[in-house]
């Protein structure tokens, strides 16, 4: 029995779903390079993979089981998240807009080559190619209608109210803007003299979760001996804080104050600092943290101080990777036995070479971990005291940004 255009098409997409994760990699890469203000922070960047991979799916399943029909004109969640997001952070939706469109130039290049392999030369090919190009352009053209929508909807309820007042002064305030600091201070209703610890929080995974974030913007305010906090939606999963304080926090009550949170509320500190510009450089302090440890396995707070050198250090991942391949050698491979050397050579020269207190640490014997550091010498080629400042340095950019630090394969 011969085949029909939609039996060809639906081979086409149940090929690419096959190779989802690949397709998407691409997908991303050409989305941040033509539109870097979606990666401007870890939590704008998770919400646009997310945006991506939802939309991504959605058509080539829709193209898989029912090739013929139209595509759902429900707006995947994820897509209407951003678009909020970027509406309260500032962003105009032209970078949105160029992101959908280059987007879908990768998707559809990828389609026609799985559509070549699939599908006879001739007027079947062609037959696909038309049928498919038409279902793909309307759905990128009808989501694209849907967030605008939603943008200019969400703008129009930014600006009604306090909310963009604050905002707007808010990032004056961040840009290095000349204000009175007086005048900001009563708009905002929190005193800008004081000293100022900013604080990222954000959900993993993403959600609706504003109000969980700002009863714990409360609880770590409070356990910071200020009073209430001054929040700002930074996108339907975010909330950046600041809790103004004659002191600095002390780290273990603001951990304590979390723990009583949601559970899926993680946040960073930035350090302590007086007046607007401490104001400034604290959250862009707290930002740079984020960046590490969102998506890792870090403790649900992490100050900035305990990140400050793999801030400072990691800045440019290739060469980061290049410093750590130098470094430790075969100490850098990836695969879980060498990360637990790694991890204990960590620990041990953090606790001053000290094994037992080492051992505590980790939960392990302190034999177990002399063993490992003796096996972590042996791929190292040399004892970790002879180099020990630029080895500690390489074990914390690979503790903390994972893979990201280790050599490239190939």
């Amino acid at each position: 029995m011969a085949q029909t255009t939609e039996d060809y098409v639906a081979q086409v997409a149940d090929g690419l779903l096959a190779d989802a994760e690949s397709m998407l990699e691409e997908m991303n890469a050409a989305i941040f390079e033509t539109s870097p203000a979606l990666a401007s922070d870890p939590t704008i960047e998770a919400e646009t993979v997310a945006s991506t991979r939802a939309n991504m799916l959605r058509w080539l399943a829709a193209m898989a089981s029912h090739p013929a029909e139209p595509v759902s004109e429900d707006l995947p969640p994820e897509a209407l998240d951003l678009a909020r997001s970027l509406v309260r952070r500032g962003i105009e939706f032209d970078a949105l807009l160029h992101a959908y469109r280059r987007g879908q130039n990768v998707a559809w290049r990828r389609w026609m080559e799985r559509a070549a392999a699939t599908v006879p030369e001739g007027p079947e090919l062609i037959e696909v190619l038309d049928v498919s190009s038409a279902a793909m352009f309307s759905y990128v053209d009808q989501v694209v209608g849907g967030v605008l929508a939603t943008v200019e909807s969400e703008r129009t309820d930014l600006l009604g109210g306090a909310l963009a007042q604050r905002t707007a002064t808010v990032r004056l305030i961040l840009d290095g803007a000349p204000v009175d600091r007086d005048s900001a201070s009563r708009q905002l209703g929190y005193e800008l003299s004081r000293r100022h610890t900013a604080v990222v929080l954000w959900a993993e995974p993403p959600g609706l979760v504003q109000g969980a974030l700002e009863r714990a913007a409360g609880a770590l305010a409070q356990a910071a001996g200020g009073g209430r906090p001054l929040t700002l939606p930074a996108g339907t999963s975010a909330l950046w804080a600041w809790i103004g304080s004659d002191h600095d926090p002390d780290p273990r009550a603001l951990r304590d104050a979390l723990t009583g949170a949601e559970p899926h509320v993680r946040a960073v500190t930035g350090p302590t600092r007086p007046g607007m510009t401490g104001f400034r450089r604290s959250h862009a302090a707290a930002i740079a943290a984020q960046r590490l440890v969102a998506g890792g396995d870090a403790e649900r707070l992490t100050t900035y101080r305990e990140v400050e050198v793999v801030a400072l250090a990691g800045q440019d991942e290739e060469q980061v990777a290049e410093f750590v391949a130098s470094v430790l050698g075969p100490l850098a491979a990836n695969d879980p036995s060498t990360a637990r050397l790694r991890e204990t050579v960590r620990v041990y020269l953090d606790e001053g070479e000290h094994g037992p207190r080492a051992a505590a640490r980790l939960n392990a014997h302190r034999n177990t971990v002399l063993n490992r550091v003796g096996r972590a010498e042996e791929l190292l080629g040399h004892p970790i005291g002879e180099r020990r400042l630029a080895v500690a340095l390489a074990l914390e950019l690979t503790s903390r940004l994972g893979a990201r630090a280790l050599p490239r394969s190939g």
